[in-house]
């Protein structure tokens, strides 16, 4: 009876696994493939300005990309986002460290302020940067008296205040990413270190790193993909000659009106984001640098 009433529990038992995967798989389907193809149909469609696009096929746009800098503006979607992603992984690592060693209710503070300051839109994020860094402020007061300035100038726009303003954003993300790794840790490994006669620098940099470099680099891929698709901190923090790929598609598109060109600019970075983060997690599987 036992082996009967398992036989008629084990269909039943398919049937609801298969309900509660399918489900997430619809979404992707109809959030992510859907979209995807529109895309690709827009970017091989003619221009129409009456109708956003015209039918038949045509690889016009795809020959425009010399008229409008795209390769310029990929190249500096690609200096923000490494950049961005190295430098937020140089600060989020040892900050995640430190964390990590403190009590639990000092860590109970520090994941609640991080994760507070997710909860601020990159468009808010920008424009306090922008008043934070305009000539009046006390940033510019500052950098008078530490002789750094001269007289009190705006520090926008520029790559500076554009990086500071992405690392604001992504910073939180690595160190809640990295925090579980690092908490896992075990420091009697780095106390055998240092009883070994190692410093506490050359035992973080020689375990601290090898033992979550596989963290690390995921961290470091995420804030990569995410700084890709940039777009409020470089359009009000930084020079029009200095803008991304994600911005100049939105101008196409909102300004120009050439939805065919936009999509086949938004596939080139989708085609360049996913070939670079594809290198860092196949990196981060093969554990090495």
């Amino acid at each position: 009876m036992a082996g009967e009433l398992s036989l008629q529990i084990e269909p039943s038992d398919r049937i609801s696994r298969w309900l509660s995967i399918s489900w997430p798989g619809i979404l992707l389907l109809v959030c992510v493939f859907v979209p995807s193809l529109l895309l690709i149909r827009v970017s091989v469609a003619p221009m129409d300005i009456a109708t956003l696009w015209g039918d038949g096929v045509t690889f016009k746009s795809f020959g425009q990309f010399g008229d409008y800098g795209v390769m310029r503006a990929l190249g500096w979607s690609l200096f923000y986002s490494l950049g961005v992603s190295i430098l937020g992984i140089a600060v989020a690592f040892p900050l995640t460290w430190l964390i990590t060693g403190m009590s639990r209710k000092l860590q109970t503070l520090w994941l609640i302020f991080l994760l507070s300051t997710l909860s601020l839109s990159d468009v808010l994020i920008s424009f306090s940067w922008q008043v934070m860094l305009s000539h009046k402020q006390w940033v510019s007061q500052l950098l008078i008296h530490l002789g750094l300035m001269a007289k009190t100038a705006s520090l926008i726009p520029s790559v500076g205040t554009v990086f500071c303003s992405l690392l604001y954003i992504t910073v939180p993300f690595s160190v809640l990413l990295l925090f579980p790794a690092l908490s896992r840790l075990d420091r009697s490994l780095i106390e055998a270190a240092h009883t070994m006669g190692a410093t506490p620098l050359r035992s973080f940099f020689g375990l601290a790193i090898p033992l979550s470099k596989k963290n690390l680099f995921v961290s470091l891929a995420l804030s990569f993909i995410s700084t890709m698709g940039a777009y409020t901190a470089p359009l009000v923090l930084g020079r029009p000659e200095d803008w991304p790929l994600a911005v100049i598609i939105g101008q196409v598109a909102l300004s120009a009106q050439n939805f065919p060109l936009a999509s086949s600019m938004s596939l080139l970075l989708l085609a360049v984001t996913l070939l670079v983060a594809s290198l860092l997690f196949w990196l981060s599987r093969r554990g090495k640098c």
